[in-house]
């Protein structure tokens, strides 16, 4: 991977079509929440179809955690919606048919020529795109478990959410002085 991307570094905002050709942007998937990027080889690939088996039982923890998952492959757009479907996930899967991202960050796999796949990442960032972790795939046991990418979201949010400690003497002031800014998701505009 390009040494630009790096824990601390912005991750680039690119925009791809999603699994319904809607060109998305990867700043307006992921608004004021954590979010894991998968970076992945496609819906033909075992490990992904197993790592994201997965994600899909987690969904709902990480959707009532405030959290985004965001998955990108060189598959078409028709296989993204496929793979999608098939295995029941609703966060956005986005085609990089044109391999753009693959370019950019320098992660061709070039053991599989076939596919032209990207070499597997999944990517924990910070509100703003900011890295915070990054994981290999290429081996399976090099993507995070369940377990670490709970412990990833818990980091971060507890980093970027003011108001993860109610009893704190600032927090409860905040709240007795009606300024809900410090309150998410309640400071929120809609």
């Amino acid at each position: 991977m390009k040494n630009t991307i790096r824990e601390g570094a912005d991750f680039p905002d690119y925009e791809l079509p999603d699994h319904q050709g809607k060109m998305q942007k990867l700043s307006k998937l992921q608004g004021k929440d954590p979010m894991a990027i998968m970076l992945s080889r496609g819906g033909y690939c075992p490990k992904e179809d197993l790592q994201h088996q997965w994600l899909v039982k987690m969904e709902e923890e990480i959707k009532v955690g405030y959290c985004k998952l965001v998955t990108i492959s060189t598959d078409s757009q028709l296989q993204s919606l496929e793979w999608r479907t098939r295995l029941g996930a609703h966060w956005p899967f986005l085609s990089d048919e044109e391999r753009i991202l693959q370019k950019d960050l320098e992660i061709k796999e070039y053991t599989d020529p076939k596919h032209d796949p990207m070499i597997p990442h999944t990517i924990l960032l910070e509100p703003g795109l900011k890295i915070y972790k990054i994981y290999n795939g290429y081996w399976y046991w090099g993507r995070p478990t369940p377990e670490e990418l709970r412990q990833d979201f818990r980091a971060i949010s507890r980093k970027i959410r003011p108001d993860w400690d109610l009893s704190t003497p600032f927090i409860k002031e905040k709240w007795k002085q009606n300024e809900k800014q410090y309150f998410y998701p309640y400071g929120e505009k809609s």
